[in-house]
Formats: structure tokens, sequence, C-alpha cells
């Protein structure tokens, strides 16, 4: 798998560190990186989220995306609910600016199913506070599959799966929680692309100090003739 790293290197060393580029930037060095994908796209325009199973196909093409625009009550979860009544997930990492406590309390009830084995969860920098009972709700569920709570300056609306049938990426302008907004979402089902973003996700360092003794999970190479 190939990355691309734009990094611009400062002409003043401020922190008086050397400006030596011979070694390779960790990711918390690096400002923005890229992966590029060459796919087939299927495009959908959805008013709610009743109307989702009716314009998605249940069987996914693999290395293929499948693009949205709603229009209505439909989130990021939604989508993700869609992928987890076809799959169980090895893993899943969540990234959000804000959620509300039913979605957390959904998180779990997928956890109690054995339909999500490991969970880590990455949010923007004033969760903790503002949604301090998510937050504590959230801690909890984490501390019993291993997984964490990150908190940065984050404003990604993404989920990474690795699941027994497909790996996939969901990207979406909408966080966690329901709103009547016109938002854009896009499913792709590739592991490296997956394997991108878990990368990123892995290398983040928490304001947050909860989680220090957190791991970044191993995922298990399946052979899949077929999605």
């Amino acid at each position: 798998m190939d990355f691309n790293f734009n990094i611009e290197i400062p002409t003043i060393d401020i922190l008086g560190t050397s400006n030596d580029c011979s070694q390779k930037p960790t990711i918390q060095d690096v400002r923005s990186v890229s992966h590029k994908l060459k796919n087939r796209h299927f495009c959908r325009r959805l008013l709610s989220e009743h109307q989702l199973e009716s314009v998605v196909e249940w069987d996914f093409e693999d290395g293929a995306s499948y693009h949205f625009l709603s229009q209505g009550d439909i989130d990021s979860f939604s989508f993700l609910k869609f992928i987890l009544r076809q799959q169980s997930l090895e893993y899943l990492i969540s990234s959000t600016w804000c959620m509300a406590e039913q979605d957390v309390l959904e998180f779990e009830n997928y956890y109690n199913l054995g339909r999500i084995q490991k969970l880590d969860f990455y949010v923007g920098e004033i969760f903790p506070g503002t949604y301090c009972i998510e937050y504590s709700k959230l801690s909890k569920l984490v501390n019993r599959c291993g997984g964490r709570i990150a908190v940065f300056r984050n404003h990604s609306k993404v989920f990474v799966g690795f699941g027994s049938r497909f790996d996939f990426v969901i990207e979406g302008s909408a966080n966690i929680n329901t709103n009547p907004r016109c938002e854009n979402t896009c499913i792709t089902l590739d592991s490296n692309l997956a394997n991108f973003y878990k990368d990123f996700y892995d290398g983040i360092v928490s304001f947050q100090r909860d989680f220090d003794g957190w791991k970044p999970s191993i995922i298990t190479i399946k052979n899949r003739k077929n999605i």
C-alpha cells in the first residue's frame, strides 16, 4: 500500500530541534495523507432512512464505492446499521465530532449481541466536557472491549470496519446524530483503504489520558473468495 505524505518543512527551527529530513516522520508530524483508489462508482439519492434498503444493493461489489446524497432523517449510523445487518465486525473505528446518548446505547447493543467485537472512537475536543454523559457511557463500553476514546481536534466523520465478509470505509458529512439537513455519504469496499484509515487513526495521541494503556488492534487477514 502506497502512502503520499504531504509535509511542509519549516524554514525556522522554532523549537530548537533538528530539521533532519532523512528519517520518516511519525503520524503526529504529518499534516495530511492521501490514498489513491480506482473503482466503480454507484450514485443514489435518498429522502429518508426508510429509502435506504430500497435503493442499495444487498450484495456489495468488492472494490466499488456507493455515493449518496440524503435529504431527511438519515445519519451516518443508518449506513453502518445497514452493513451490520449483513455481517458482524471484528473491529470498528468511529470518528465523529459528537454523538447522542441513544447512539452510545446502540453501539452497546451491537457489542452485546456480538455483532461488533472491538470499538475505538475518535471525537472532537469538546466531547468530554459538552457531552459528559455520552463520554462516561462510551468510556465504560470501550473499556469492556479493550478499545479507546481518542479526543483531538477532530471534525472527520468516518467509519472503518473489518468484517466477516468484507472491509469497508464510510465517509460522509454527517455526525453520529440525526438531523434534517442534506448530507453526503460514500461507502467503499476496499481493504487497503480501510487499513489506510486505520494506520492514521492508530497514530492519534489523545488530549485525554484515560486510555494510555490502549494498544492498536491487529486485524486478522481473511481468505475471502468473493463478497
